[in-house]
């Protein structure tokens, strides 16, 4: 596959993505190498990984433990004073190889220990393939909140690896296909049928999506990096589906969802809103609600957890001068963003979800 330039850095594929990261790694005299990896990756990934790297660097692998819940500073912390006990220097580079949080919560650091290294993402599940190897957002939340802390800083190259596919259990990859599905229907149509029916998809046809799915995050992320615009119609299905991750991650009563499933909640919801106030027709909301619904579980809300849920709304980062801003669809395939939303009508989509159990 052909390498995609993002802004600052190369994207690269499969066996010649490795090419690609050996010959970068010997023409940049770093002083070593540190990996972080989590206990997951570690496990089923990293062995394959340095099996290809070809390099006379000292390596060092930091280990974090999985999870959503400990993508936060504590874990920051753990990992900066690893760095420190290990004599890491700027001239070092630092390798992500894992999923969002790993690549996030990796970025932000090496972004930040002693004012910055360079560093490499290798996203291991699909979700960081298409959605955290595009854009330079680095991170970790704040508690429960969503992406509160963090900078928007490159890596020095991006390894997408479609082995590691592999290694991920179906609600991982199911996951990731929510951020695919939402590229399709903010700017792409011809891309969301394509996704519309996964019956006999080949690892080939897959590759083939994930390229075509970094594509299009590469293409919108290139016209405006710092999310003053269209960047900001990547946040479909995002502005509930944060809430909604952070409210069942703060409630034990809750089943704690991943990323993807979270988002497929919001695109429903926002789907229904955008019926309501942009004019997405209902054929297509019938559409895209058949789509989730065929590969997401149901998660029930009573009136007491959407309050709560709405509470969340005010954390969003796309909010100025105290609005929540939504990103809305007019049709499939195009978003408008800015969108003022009020309560009655979020509760509306939660009714609306509800029926269609």
């Amino acid at each position: 596959m052909t390498p995609i330039s993002a802004a600052s850095y190369d994207i690269v594929f499969n066996n010649s993505g490795y090419t690609a990261l050996n010959k970068f790694l010997k023409s940049s005299a770093y002083s070593g190498i540190y990996i972080i990896v989590d206990t997951n990756t570690h496990e089923h990934c990293l062995a394959s990984f340095l099996g290809n790297l070809d390099t006379d660097l000292p390596i060092e692998v930091i280990e974090i433990t999985p999870g959503e819940i400990h993508k936060n500073i504590e874990t920051c912390t753990g990992v900066w004073h690893s760095l420190a006990d290990l004599n890491a220097d700027r001239k070092a580079v630092v390798i992500n190889v894992g999923g969002g949080v790993v690549t996030d919560l990796g970025g932000f650091v090496a972004s930040t220990f002693k004012r910055g290294m360079d560093f490499i993402n290798v996203p291991t599940s699909l979700l960081a393939m298409v959605d955290a190897s595009v854009g330079g957002k680095t991170g970790v939340d704040l508690g429960t909140l969503k992406n509160l802390i963090g900078i928007i800083n490159n890596p020095q190259l991006v390894l997408i690896d479609g082995g590691f596919l592999s290694t991920l259990p179906k609600n991982e990859l199911r996951s990731g296909l929510a951020e695919m599905y939402k590229h399709g229907l903010v700017v792409n149509k011809p891309y969301w049928d394509q996704l519309k029916d996964l019956s006999g998809l080949s690892i080939d046809d897959l590759n083939r999506l994930i390229y075509e799915s970094i594509s299009i995050k590469n293409k919108i992320v290139l016209q405006d990096p710092t999310e003053q615009n269209i960047r900001k119609t990547l946040n479909y299905g995002h502005t509930l589906g944060h809430a909604i991750e952070s409210y069942c991650l703060d409630k034990d009563d809750k089943r704690t969802l991943l990323h993807g499933e979270a988002i497929a909640i919001g695109m429903i919801l926002e789907s229904y809103i955008s019926m309501r106030i942009t004019g997405l027709n209902e054929q297509h909301l019938t559409e895209i609600c058949a789509v989730f619904t065929e590969l997401y579980d149901q998660v029930m809300f009573n009136q007491k957890d959407i309050g709560h849920i709405i509470e969340y709304l005010k954390y969003d980062k796309k909010n100025t001068n105290g609005n929540v801003n939504f990103v809305l669809l007019e049709t499939i395939g195009k978003a408008v963003i800015d969108q003022k939303v009020s309560n009655t009508i979020i509760y509306e989509g939660f009714d609306f979800y509800k029926s269609l159990a």
